[in-house]
């Protein structure tokens, strides 16, 4: 896969959990994203927070500083509108990459 189709996945996978969790921050997206997947999928500090931080540019998430059940302080990512955009076209986009990847699995 490209960088470019990680990429996205990343971003669905983020959009998706802030979409069914709303407000959040980014480590408990991570958490979510393991726990959800049965741990087949990690996200690393490395990827999530630049990832977010593009989204923030991109006006997909709202950032806001927050105190975290542990009384720490952290940024809280919500979805906005235009994240729900994104992410409606991201699994659509998705579904359209399984349909290829199971096509060529039958072939094979």
């Amino acid at each position: 896969m490209a960088k470019n189709d990680l990429q996205g996945a990343l971003d669905l996978l983020i959009l998706k959990s802030l979409s069914q969790l709303g407000e959040m921050h980014g480590y408990g997206i991570a958490m979510h994203i393991e726990e959800v997947s049965d741990a087949l999928l990690s996200v690393e500090e490395g990827s999530l927070y630049p990832a977010l931080h593009r989204m923030e540019q991109s006006g997909w998430v709202r950032a806001a500083w927050a105190v975290t059940e542990a009384s720490r302080k952290a940024k809280f990512y919500t979805l906005t509108a235009a994240g729900r955009k994104q992410l409606a076209a991201r699994e659509k986009n998705w579904e359209q990459v399984v349909k290829g990847v199971q096509a060529i699995l039958r072939f094979a």
